[in-house]
């Protein structure tokens, strides 16, 4: 058995998930990482769409480190971003959740 200190990141992003899980396995592909994607739909005043969450934890069989995961995280999400073709995500950790908009303020 072996462990490692608990970090977790997860992104919460609206699009399409079948280009979702793309974008991902491309990713991890490259840089050498494991995620999980997940459907989600999103319930707000008005309306409904759909998305994913895509989560990132410290994988004890190849342990990394909060700043290194949460690098993988803002990198993945912003990928994301274009590639869903969003205007918006959330990444939410283990002390805070940060929103990002590249809608004009």
């Amino acid at each position: 058995m072996t462990t490692a200190p608990t970090i977790r990141f997860d992104i919460f992003i609206a699009g399409d998930s079948d280009m979702a899980r793309r974008v991902c396995r491309e990713y991890c592909f490259d840089v050498g990482l494991c995620v999980t994607v997940e459907p989600v739909a999103y319930i707000y005043t008005g309306g409904e769409e759909a998305g994913v969450r895509v989560g990132l934890i410290n994988y004890p069989r190849f342990p990394s480190d909060k700043e290194t995961l949460y690098g993988h995280a803002k990198e993945l999400a912003d990928l994301l971003l274009r590639w869903l073709c969003q205007h918006s995500y959330s990444i939410v950790g283990p002390d805070e959740t940060e929103w990002f908009s590249r809608r004009p303020a």
